[in-house]
């Protein structure tokens, strides 16, 4: 383990074992097994929707549960889908329940949740184009409001405004949220959009999330502090379809924003295990191919790249996450990024990565004697823990806010 992780993802406390009677657990053995990261290890679960929803829509029952056990081995939370194309695409019938099934089948697998994204110009409802730009930010709000509220307990995580920065001068097609903000410029944008999330769920965590990871990002960050928007955590898309970053420019990427001392999520990583994509291609959706397979030495190079990315942030103080986007080959671009094979079997990232997740990373089962005074030493990861004794377990959490005294009692 590399000092930054240790200093970063542990922390040492004395934990006291206290009976019922509130008497010390004195001179017992007792078991601690870590059960949940704090650091989110997530990943695109846009499949849940018609696997919960559609008797595992084209999988088989066999391998559904497949995916769904790979899934939850390795991750402990799920970004959901709310493409406004998708999720109404005729005005007034949203996929409400549909995707109410897939979050409540995430929380009973104890997975964090968040939904993606509230407001974009890509995948946005095309009925808007038949109104003017009041009656669009009307519309827009209002859906902002309708969502967070119908998904307030399911989703408490948002990705409230996606890719901002191009979003005034995207030119592709015509769109009613570039209309927009064309009008109203980014900030103003961003503000209406964060202000209507935050009403409707005032404990959410809420997102600005952003592929342009150049001074651009970190200008328009910094104007939105300025304007007095809270933004909760900053999110930073790594699609490496053109080719792995590296560290120094991982770092380097970093260095732009962990100086506004606030969370960041990389929330859309992706390494291809076939051919990079060539490097000329601006737009990725541009780089349109019906055949791109994965291939033997492309999954030991992603290997080694997903396990030195993510080594890389789970390192560095300011990232609390990492979502991988998607778990499985044939999504996003019909790109080979998956962590998983299209038939469903593991590719060599996957196994290197629950490896460190919930190998090296991971803190227990560990067997220790409570001194007289019902006390254990323990050091452990950042995150949730199970406390055994004769058969009977009680739960704690270890962070460095509860650091260094935790009780535990037995009733």
């Amino acid at each position: 383990m590399n000092d930054e992780i240790k200093r970063n993802r542990t922390a040492a406390a004395t934990v006291t074992v206290l009976k019922a009677d509130k008497a010390p657990l004195a001179n017992q053995e007792v078991t601690v097994q870590q059960v949940r990261h704090k650091f989110l290890f997530g990943t695109a679960a846009f499949e849940l929707v018609p696997l919960v929803n559609s008797g595992f829509g084209s999988k088989t029952p066999e391998d559904a549960q497949q995916w769904a056990d790979k899934f939850l081995a390795l991750c402990n939370a799920a970004t959901l889908p709310f493409y406004w194309a998708r999720f109404e695409p005729e005005r007034g019938k949203p996929m409400t329940k549909e995707v109410q099934n897939a979050a409540k089948w995430c929380l009973d697998h104890q997975l964090v949740t968040k939904g993606h994204p509230l407001c974009w110009h890509t995948l946005t409802a095309d009925w808007l184009l038949e109104m003017s730009n009041a009656e669009i930010l009307q519309a827009q709000l209002a859906r902002i409001r309708r969502d967070v509220s119908d998904f307030r307990g399911l989703i408490d995580m948002w990705d409230v405004l996606n890719e901002a920065v191009i979003m005034p001068v995207f030119d592709k097609y015509d769109n009613g949220i570039t209309r927009l903000c064309r009008e109203m410029g980014r900030i103003n944008t961003i503000k209406a959009m964060f202000e209507a999330t935050r009403a409707a769920n005032p404990s959410a965590t809420l997102l600005l999330n952003d592929f342009d990871v150049s001074d651009a990002y970190d200008i328009l960050v910094e104007g939105c502090l300025e304007a007095g928007i809270k933004i909760d955590v900053i999110g930073i898309q790594s699609h490496m379809h053109q080719g792995y970053w590296g560290v120094e420019k991982t770092l380097k990427v970093l260095s732009h924003f962990e100086r506004f001392n606030l969370p960041i999520h990389f929330t859309e990583t992706t390494l291809v295990s076939g051919q990079i994509m060539p490097p000329e291609i601006v737009d990725l959706n541009d780089y349109q191919v019906q055949d791109w397979p994965t291939t033997p030495a492309g999954e030991e190079r992603q290997a080694r790249e997903a396990i030195e990315f993510y080594t890389t942030l789970f390192a560095h103080p300011r990232v609390e996450g990492i979502t991988w986007w998607s778990l499985s080959d044939g999504g996003w671009l019909n790109a080979p990024a998956g962590l998983l094979r299209s038939d469903g079997s593991s590719k060599p990232a996957y196994e290197e990565l629950l490896k460190l997740v919930k190998g090296e990373w991971w803190s227990g089962p560990t067997r220790f004697t409570t001194d007289e005074n019902g006390k254990i030493q323990f050091t452990g990861f950042l995150g949730d823990y199970e406390l055994t004794y004769n058969d009977r377990s009680e739960s704690f959490s270890l962070g460095k806010e509860s650091a260094p005294a935790i009780d535990v009692h037995f009733s």
